[in-house]
């Protein structure tokens, strides 16, 4: 891993469908064959005869790797250099490799594939982690938490944003419409390439999340060094983190129903005669009022008595506040904790 940047490129020789569950950093896929003639041959082999699926899965490998060459090589020079992996055995990923070999490109095939990569990374990622020291952002829901974060990474800070890495804001209501959320084995390769490229001599921010992120979950080796680090307390008066909810979840307020849907998630904990009564408010056009419910009845009791359970330090936190829910004033407020950041 650490020679990576030797390489022109990083070509995954897989199908699209397993590209598309998880793949190497900054891999570009060049699939050898693709979902429907990988399980066609693979049918065929189990079931026909397997010298016979051999031959057309060498037919349809051959086609697909000279469309490659003429879509992506025509205009390499000598000295491109790809590293080539596919699953595991190599068997794709060195039929591609050994044409382009014969053309006279030096290439390189990881040993093991795929599968020896993530078992890599998974036994890296307690180093990457050990190796760095991280401030825990904390604050109530609608704090502005993520706002600070971005504001601090426009300011050049190191930030792990593990709601943007996920796809998701967290809380139950925190799905974003129209986006899906990467998979477990993705959400780790994302993580463990954000950590692998923040130096040791800067803390990282990171904001106060809980175990899973939607329905991600966060490495053990992580949440462990996060709920054991230093922690700042956001603080935002009530009605500009009603303001500011409104504003970053503002499909709600354009989709009633939508909100609705969601809001029933919470009848297991909040009962249904609450949700009910959140459901007509929203119905009436006072999502304000459902909003402003929701943190001081729901969000606001359960994040702090999870955060004084499972974030060491956060009893000694110091506080800051913004001046308002504004990006503004969040830039402002990034650069007088790095004005402040211990060295």
């Amino acid at each position: 891993m650490a020679r990576w940047s030797e390489f022109s490129a990083i070509i995954d020789a897989r199908s699209p469908g397993e590209y598309a569950e998880d793949h190497l950093p900054d891999a570009v896929n060049w699939p050898t064959l693709d979902d429907a003639q990988r399980q066609q041959i693979g049918t065929e082999y189990k079931q026909v005869n397997g010298f016979e699926a051999k031959k057309r899965g060498a037919i349809m490998a051959a086609r697909n790797i000279a469309a490659h060459i003429e879509r992506e090589l025509m205009d390499k020079p000598k000295d491109w250099a790809p590293l080539l992996y596919c699953w595991r055995g190599g068997k794709r990923s060195g039929s591609l490799g050994l044409i382009l070999d014969q053309i006279g490109f030096r290439t390189t095939l990881i040993e093991g594939g795929y599968k020896a990569f993530r078992a890599a990374m998974l036994l890296d990622m307690p180093r990457q982690v050990e190796r760095l020291r991280f401030q825990v952002i904390c604050g109530t829901t609608g704090s502005g938490k993520t706002r600070l974060l971005h504001a601090l990474a426009a300011q050049g800070a190191q930030v792990l944003d593990l709601e943007g890495l996920a796809r998701h804001r967290s809380s139950v209501l925190g799905l974003l419409p129209g986006q899906s959320q990467p998979t477990q084995k993705a959400f780790d390769t994302l993580i463990w390439n954000a950590l692998r490229r923040f130096s040791p001599d800067r803390l990282v921010y990171v904001e106060s999340e809980s175990k899973k992120v939607g329905n991600l979950a966060v490495a053990d080796s992580l949440m462990s060094a996060m709920r054991a680090s230093a922690c700042l307390r956001l603080e935002l008066a009530d009605e500009e983190r009603v303001q500011l909810l409104l504003q970053d979840y503002d499909f709600f307020v354009r989709d009633t129903e939508f909100f609705c849907e969601r809001l029933q998630t919470l009848s297991e904990v909040r009962g249904g005669t609450t949700v009910r009564h959140w459901q007509e408010l929203a119905r009436a056009g006072q999502t304000s009022e459902v909003v402003r419910e929701l943190l001081l009845k729901h969000y606001d009791p359960t994040y702090l008595a999870s955060m004084q359970r499972n974030f060491t330090l956060y009893p000694q936190a110091g506080s800051v506040q913004a001046r308002n829910h504004s990006h503004e004033a969040m830039s402002e407020l990034a650069a007088q904790i790095l004005a402040q950041a211990p060295a």
